[in-house]
Formats: structure tokens, sequence, C-alpha cells
């Protein structure tokens, strides 16, 4: 299966937590006081995530999220090191829901369809989430090469990359995948920014204006990867 050469981590953010998930919910931390959260870390992303919306990645601290997750203000430190170990922890969080979102889209049969639905879930994500897009789209925030979000970074872009492969197999054996693939990509996270700032959820309709530019989109794409030469 052709997959680009890309590291899609580029376009993301920060640092990962140690391996304390499923860490016992009483946990002392340097001062000697005592959690009681069932799940920690989660708790630190959680809060982390709610910050990042209201005040964006740059109005973070680790005190603060401490002070919202009801904890020490060690605690941070304690499970992810640094703001950039936590926040990379959030941005890893984020790929996650990507990936499950175009694991399951992978069920669709057409292809095309298969398509719309990657870019709608991408999307969606970036409006039901902004706290985690906000740093899965930096640059300086996170560390790019932590295991755990490198891995989920590269796994979303391989399976979008993987869809435009059999696109290209069953519409257009010219084109370049690799090419497409980022276009493709850039083309849905430029939306997905320009939808946090908009009224992106329509709740009486339970639609989303997104979905419809998607359609559109893809539309506009199809036309481009089928007709494409890929030089």
């Amino acid at each position: 299966m052709s997959r680009p050469n890309v590291n899609i981590s580029v376009v993301t953010s920060p640092a990962t937590e140690k391996s304390t998930e499923g860490a016992a919910s009483d946990t002392p931390d340097d001062d000697g006081k005592t959690y009681h959260h069932g799940d920690l870390p989660s708790a630190l992303r959680a809060a982390t995530a709610e910050l990042i919306t209201e005040k964006g990645p740059t109005g973070f601290s680790l005190r603060e999220v401490a002070r919202r997750a009801g904890v020490s203000h060690s605690a941070p430190a304690h499970h992810f090191g640094d703001s950039k170990g936590l926040l990379t922890s959030v941005a890893a969080e984020g790929y996650a829901t990507l990936v499950a979102a175009f694991e399951e889209a992978k069920a669709i049969p057409d292809v095309i369809e298969r398509l719309n639905s990657m870019g709608k879930a991408y999307v969606r994500t970036a409006v039901t989430k902004p706290g985690h897009f906000g740093v899965m789209c930096s640059h300086e925030l996170i560390n790019h090469e932590d295991p755990e979000f490198f891995d989920l970074a590269e796994r979303a872009f391989e399976l979008l990359a993987e869809t435009i492969t059999e696109v290209a197999e069953k519409h257009n054996p010219k084109l370049n995948v690799d090419a497409a693939s980022i276009w493709v990509w850039s083309t849905v996270h430029g939306l997905a920014s320009l939808q946090i700032g908009l009224e992106a959820l329509d709740e009486k309709s339970g639609t989303t204006g997104a979905d419809q530019l998607i359609d559109q989109y893809t539309d506009l794409m199809v036309h481009g990867l089928f007709k494409g030469t890929g030089n």
C-alpha cells in the first residue's frame, strides 16, 4: 500500500505522559497529599483541554490545570514531567479520537463516500474538541518525537493516504497519491480551523454548516483527483 512519506506531526503539538494510565486512585504527590481521582492523568488532560478552549494554548499553566482538576500543583509535573509533556498527551488524545473516526469510516465501501466521511470527522473533531485541536496543530508546544503522539498522528494520515490510494486505483492511476493526500489534509484542516471561529453546530437540525461544505469540497476534490495527472 502506497503511503505519503510525510511526517504529519509537523502540524501538531506537545509531549506525552509517563506511563501512569490506570494508576491507583489514591496516589500521593510530592507534598504528601492524596489524589482521589479514578484516573488522574485523564482528569488533568480534561482540565487542560478546557483551559486551552477558553484561553488558547499560550494561556495555559500547570498550576491552573492543577487547580481546575482539584489536585496539588505538583500533580501535573508528577505525571507528565512538564507542560510540553502534558500538552503532547492532550494532542495524542485528540489524534486518538480522529484515528477512531477514520477507522470507523473504513467500513464505508464507496471510496468517495468514505473520503467525505473522513473530512467530516476531521472537522467534527476540531469543533467538538477545540482544546485538543489547539495543540494538535501547534508547532512549538509539543514533543513531535513522543512515540504515542507520533504513532497516532502517522496513523491518521496513513488512513487518509490509504483512501486516496484507493481513489487512484479505481479512478485515476496517474494520480500522485503523496501530493493528493497532503492537499486533501491541508484543505480540510483549513476548513476545520475556520469552522471553529464560526457557529459550527446547528442544534436544531443536528447538522453542521461544515457538513455541507465538506460535501461541496468532496465534489471539487473528486474532479481534481480524477482528472489530475499528478505531475
